[in-house]
């Protein structure tokens, strides 16, 4: 049997990477890789640097105009803080579902198509193909194949987060960004997005910030420990919740701060 090397099933390397909000250093000396097709938690107390770290991953954080980076985050090898970088294609490859489903207020189709018409495409139906796959891929089409044309805003809070990230979906990404994806959500609706998150690994690589580190135990099969901007901890899930090699990582996931 072939071996397949650390380095060729990575997505993303992260070296050395700072990042300052003006004065405020609030990343420092970033160190982590994670894979293909696998799900990667990012853990950690409220005000760690989990969310801007994930919003680094696909430049949404260059929205903040105080914002500078030194380092490198590797996306497939290239370095993405390079001036050289097309940010539109980069967030078409890497796409983001936020802490709660915020849909446009216009249709569940229009929700759904709108990436794609974006980037070029206005047949119909090719939009419809996607459209119904997207939407297939999150399981909700059964949901709502009948009132595609009605307002979005008018679907549960789960079946919005679950549109959100059909959403994302229908833009053909390689990563999914997933960012406290269930904070605002009942628990059924919770364990049905653990389980889809579950189901889209086999085509999406994901990584998800959750403050739940049961969330974390059960979905993912890498867990990275943030703690005053610094990465304490990074490795397999099983081995980080119950082999911890840090005492702050013990500490945390045993309950004692955070």
């Amino acid at each position: 049997m072939a071996v397949v090397s650390t380095e060729a099933r990575s997505i993303f390397e992260v070296k050395d990477m700072n990042l300052w909000y003006g004065h405020f250093h609030a990343l420092k000396n970033l160190n982590l890789s994670m894979s293909k097709n696998e799900i990667t938690a990012i853990i950690g107390p409220s005000g760690c640097g989990k969310s801007t770290f994930i919003k680094t991953l696909n430049l949404m954080v260059n929205m903040v105009p105080t914002v500078t980076m030194t380092g490198e985050v590797n996306y497939n090898g290239s370095n993405i803080l390079s001036s050289k970088i097309d940010l539109v294609n980069l967030r078409k490859q890497i796409g983001m579902v936020f802490q709660k489903g915020n849909p446009f207020p216009q249709s569940i189709y229009d929700n759904v198509a709108y990436g794609p018409r974006i980037h070029g495409i206005i047949n119909r139906k090719k939009l419809d193909h996607i459209v119904e796959s997207s939407l297939k891929d999150v399981a909700l089409w059964d949901e709502v194949k009948d009132r595609l044309s009605s307002n979005a805003m008018g679907l549960s809070g789960g079946q919005q987060q679950r549109l959100c990230i059909a959403r994302a979906l229908a833009n053909k990404p390689e990563v999914i960004l997933m960012d406290e994806p269930t904070s605002s959500l009942d628990p059924v609706s919770t364990l049905k997005i653990e389980e889809l998150i579950t189901e889209l690994k086999t085509k999406y690589t994901i990584v998800v910030v959750t403050h739940n580190m049961q969330q974390a135990a059960r979905i993912s099969d890498k867990s990275v420990f943030f703690l005053h901007g610094e990465v304490v901890e990074s490795s397999d899930t099983n081995t980080l919740f119950t082999n911890p090699k840090d005492s702050r990582t013990k500490d945390y996931i045993t309950g004692r701060f955070g």
